[in-house]
């Protein structure tokens, strides 16, 4: 527990600072990989000023720069679950685009308001994953092919029940090992904020490190709860994240952004796959 523990209290500094979190033992000096991930709880676009303002979300997803961004509650929760975001805005200023999904309404941007943005490549499949729990909760399951390779991206957003939060965790690892190998990513606000045995996150070991990669992200104006994730299979696949901590995205919702650099091209070369990878 000592070392998970050390980890987290360095994040928290961390992104209280605004500074960047590396992974021990995983990145050469001034090395950030060739491929940057990010992942933003949108909040339905309603900031911590408790005003509704979409265009600030674009804004921010415009500073963040990540050629791949999953986003959560993109959609209205109740009504006609109508898509809150400017798709063709985002396609203009940040050169993003939709990964093309059957969407939870007809007015709907995501899936249970998941939303997967990519800037270049191709979409290999596309599995829209029904969570289990108490919650409607979803999952979006999408093989990419990328100049620098093959990459399976998991873009979710667990339930408020530690309970339900297991369950999931143990669905998406049925379909990660029912699937062709590949590198894998977990991206997504995944709501535990425990670590170590409490954690409902420890179902998904040995696949994943989900104390590895974990660096506070809410509330927006003072982090201290690492609620939001990205994690790769291989493990050496992340090689460092941060919490994009800017003046808009403190106001702009109440988790903050958070970014992570990955090293495609390493993981091909070495013939790394998803699971043999961690369980050999």
């Amino acid at each position: 527990m000592t070392a998970p523990r050390s980890r987290l209290t360095a994040g928290i500094f961390a992104a209280i600072r605004g500074n960047r979190v590396p992974l021990p033992g995983r990145e050469p000096a001034g090395v950030r990989g060739d491929t940057v991930i990010a992942s933003y709880n949108i909040h339905k676009c309603v900031g911590t000023d408790k005003r509704f303002d979409p265009g600030r979300i674009a804004s921010v997803i415009g500073e963040i720069g990540a050629d791949i961004i999953a986003l959560q509650e993109a959609d209205q929760r109740f009504g006609e679950r109508a898509g809150l975001l400017d798709l063709e805005r985002l396609h203009r200023d940040s050169h993003l685009v939709a990964v093309p999904i059957e969407a939870f309404s007809p007015k709907g941007h995501g899936w249970h308001g998941n939303v997967l943005l990519l800037r270049e490549g191709a979409v290999a499949k596309v599995h829209q994953l029904k969570l289990p729990g108490v919650e409607p909760r979803g999952a979006l399951v999408v093989d990419l092919d990328l100049k620098t390779g093959p990459l399976r991206i998991i873009a979710a957003h667990l339930g408020l029940l530690r309970h339900s939060r297991a369950q999931q965790a143990e669905a998406i690892l049925a379909v990660i090992e029912e699937a062709e190998h590949r590198p894998t990513l977990l991206i997504g606000d995944l709501n535990e904020w425990r670590m170590g045995r409490r954690s409902a996150l420890k179902f998904l070991t040995p696949v994943f490190d989900p104390s590895a990669t974990a660096v506070p992200s809410f509330p927006s104006r003072f982090p201290i709860l690492a609620l939001d994730r990205v994690m790769g299979s291989p493990h050496s696949l992340v090689t460092g994240v941060e919490v994009h901590n800017t003046p808009l995205a403190r106001i702009a919702s109440d988790h903050l952004p958070i970014k992570a650099f990955i090293d495609m091209k390493a993981v091909v070369s070495a013939g790394a796959e998803t699971l043999p990878a961690e369980q050999g």
